[in-house]
């Protein structure tokens, strides 16, 4: 073998082949497994199910997996070898593999249907077809990637389980203002489902890495979702890894192999001692990993847990200094060497092409199949088909099973609940009683702020550019009723504007509109979306015009999480609130047609009643499902409950 420019000998390692699970099934077979295997069981189906940390996950809290569906082969191989059930690989993209996967399942009773499907974010331009297409079940041919969660969302309603359970990483709800995520609650309460959506650190639960997941649960026997208490310690990189042997590391030469001798610690720590159980005694797997560059190796010597790669020429002495290949400038981080008490960094896809981000705190080397499968809480006995790179990339791709675990907890069945009939959600009622609040608010004095039914350029866009000038109400009122009946913005308005300011702020701020003085065309509602770039506006002032000429979007202001973190018991000033106070906000908001009103409406209520200190409750149309009622007393509480 040549080193070539790689430094190392290139290889491929060997191609790991699984037998089947002994209680594996085909589509014809799968009546007969029903009734044997199946029977008696609670049965999932996980979709999109990659090597199966999900199916892993739910199988731990109580369930049995059914069928599992995917396009990746290699991580259906894997999937078929360490669950029962079908594995069958499919593109959910298809309506006809839809149909196809309906009529093999249709013999079963599926309890729980999980999956994780690629969500990739949309531009607010396209989101009315979007709706479009989750309610007609079909294909964007621009992006098919787009629409699996449309897929998903298709074979729920299909299936008709009790419960559902989807993960995926944050960005998918922080990219699109939880656009996609909002959507699926709609359906699916629709449906007569009741939903939660929360962002979880998967160390709660005893996974040993920083890992933020997105997890959206629905059940249709109880409005009920209660997780457990997160676990009261962290599990480490030491608690996760230090009993697996020490490996023989030599620059350029192999490192680990398929099979190692292991001799159990007389000291080992119970997470260890949980993803030993049911492995081969005395046998480690696939501990493994990639030969180290002689260069590498030198680098990985004078690292320890707090070194950046750009700051490891201070640490390399001259002619070593040539080691370092990847800029120091655009590569700040290339190389992360984990520490043995803390997190490891989170595991991803990346690791299949290369393990720099995960460098054994102190062996010359990065971590090996076996670790990483350790760090993402698989077991032992669990194994990985293919090579070595398909092995990491299904890890980094799963879903981490404790991760999985605690959230299929939440949704276990609840003695004496019926999932028959479907349920009327409390957040569904909460959106409603905020959207009639806003009908009425919009038919009074309280017009312009909040998007109409026929929108108006000029008006959003006045109210947006007086938004910062801390204007009274009772002045702003003023200034709308001149331009309440006007669609453009004539020369004799503008002057009754400037002349109505009230402040010299207002005026510098009513200024601003000249670009778009006698220029009719420029306020014509197809034209509206370019009117925030010819005022300049400033990226608040433009959120809030957007959202009030009817704009899907979520204005993640101090007022507005205010409201949804008391409405929703959780602490306002809690870590992460921008992504918490997000997913605090989809819940009231919701989506469909009126979500930008709800939105408009949840801004007043943060401005006007629910302000920081002495709140008026007693006018709060969300007072009677605000988790902070019980501070009211019995007579103001029946005052703004009923209002009389």
């Amino acid at each position: 073998m040549s080193k070539g420019h790689y430094g190392v000998p290139l290889e491929r390692s060997d191609c790991l082949e699984l037998p089947l699970h002994p209680h594996s099934c085909t589509p014809e077979s799968f009546q007969d497994w029903l009734e044997n295997i199946g029977k008696g069981r609670r049965l999932a189906v996980d979709l999109f199910s990659g090597a199966g940390g999900l199916s892993a996950g739910v199988e731990r809290a109580g369930w049995t997996t059914a069928a599992a569906v995917d396009t990746d082969e290699r991580a259906l191989e894997t999937h078929r070898a360490n669950f029962p059930g079908l594995g069958l690989q499919m593109d959910l993209g298809d309506p006809k593999e839809r149909d196809r996967l309906e009529a093999i399942l249709g013999p079963a009773e599926i309890d729980l249907v999980a999956g994780g499907p690629p969500c990739q974010p949309f531009s607010r331009a396209g989101r009315n077809k979007i709706r479009h297409l989750v309610k007609k079940h079909g294909r964007d041919p621009e992006d098919r990637r787009k629409e699996l969660w449309s897929a998903y969302l298709d074979m729920v309603k299909r299936i008709r389980p009790r419960v559902v359970l989807m993960e995926n990483v944050p960005d998918m709800g922080l990219h699109d203002d939880f656009f996609v995520i909002r959507t699926i609650e709609e359906e699916l309460e629709e449906l007569g489902y009741a939903t939660q959506v929360r962002l979880v650190d998967a160390w709660n639960y005893g996974v040993p890495q920083h890992r933020k997941r997105l997890i959206l649960l629905a059940r249709r026997d109880v409005d009920d979702f209660t997780w457990r208490e997160p676990a009261p310690r962290r599990t480490t990189l030491r608690d996760a890894i230090g009993d697996l042997p020490e490996l023989k590391v030599v620059a350029t030469e192999r490192v680990g192999e398929r099979k190692i001798d292991y001799r159990k610690p007389r000291k080992i720590s119970d997470f260890a001692e949980e993803m030993r159980k049911g492995a081969t005694r005395g046998v480690i797997w696939d501990h493994m990993t990639r030969r180290v560059r002689a260069d590498d190796h030198r680098i990985f010597q004078v690292m320890d847990s707090t070194t950046k790669y750009s700051q490891l020429q201070e640490k390399l002495d001259g002619e070593e200094r040539k080691y370092q290949r990847y800029s120091p400038d655009k590569y700040t981080d290339k190389y992360k060497k984990l520490a043995w008490d803390e997190l490891s960094r989170t595991i991803t896809a990346h690791i299949a092409k290369d393990g720099y981000w995960y460098i054994h705190p102190e062996q010359l080397r990065t971590l090996t199949v076996r670790e990483a499968a350790r760090v993402q809480t698989f077991p032992d006995r669990f194994r990985f088909a293919g090579t070595r790179s398909d092995a990491f990339r299904q890890i980094g791709n799963a879903v981490p099973p404790l991760l999985g675990e605690a959230a299929a907890e939440v949704l276990k069945p609840v003695d004496g609940s019926d999932a028959t009939s479907g349920l009327q959600p409390r957040w569904r009622e909460v959106r409603n009683a905020l959207t009639d609040w806003a009908e009425r608010r919009r038919a009074g004095s309280d017009w312009y702020q909040l998007p109409s039914e026929e929108p108006v350029p000029l008006h959003a866009a006045v109210v947006a550019i007086l938004s910062g000038a801390k204007v009274r109400p009772d002045a702003m009122a003023e200034i709308m009723d001149i331009v309440r009946k006007s669609r453009t913005l004539t020369s004799t308005l503008f002057k009754k504007l400037v002349d109505a300011a009230p402040t010299k702020p207002a005026r510098a701020r009513v200024d601003r509109l000249t670009p778009l003085v006698d220029k009719p065309n420029a306020w014509r509602v197809d034209q509206r979306l370019k009117i925030p770039a010819k005022l300049s506006m400033k990226p608040a002032e433009e959120a809030l015009y957007k959202l009030l000429i009817g704009e899907d979007l979520m204005l993640v202001g101090t007022g507005n999480l205010r409201v949804a973190a008391r409405v929703n018991g959780v602490d306002e000033d809690h870590a992460n609130r921008l992504s918490d106070g997000r997913v605090n906000l989809v819940k009231l908001v919701g989506a469909g047609n009126d979500a930008p009103l709800r939105m408009a409406a949840v801004r007043l209520i943060g401005a006007d009643l629910c302000r920081d200190t002495q709140p008026v409750c007693s006018d709060c149309p969300l007072v009677a499902h605000c988790a902070r009622r019980g501070e009211l007393s019995d007579d103001l509480l029946t005052l703004a409950v009923t209002g009389e």
